[in-house]
């Protein structure tokens, strides 16, 4: 892991924050030696709702039909 002075990665916190997205390691931040603060590359998230329960459930049987018939409805006669 890096170690860069606060005072050195606030002149250049953009390029520092480029490097560890691109190659993914870490920096460790200090102020006067002493560990202040640690800039670590942010998790990708996936937000797709399809597929989301794959693996996760099981279908049996047809979903899309009715589970009852037209004929049992009595509301519709």
């Amino acid at each position: 892991m890096k170690k860069m002075a606060a005072g050195k990665f606030k002149t250049h916190c953009l390029r520092v924050m480029e490097q560890v997205h691109a190659t993914r390691e870490p920096v460790l931040i200090t102020k006067r030696g002493r560990p202040l603060a640690k800039l670590v590359p942010a998790e990708k998230t996936v937000d797709d709702f399809v597929g989301r329960l794959e693996g996760e459930i099981k279908i049996v049987g047809d979903i899309e039909s009715p589970v009852v018939s037209w004929e049992d409805w009595d509301p519709l006669r």
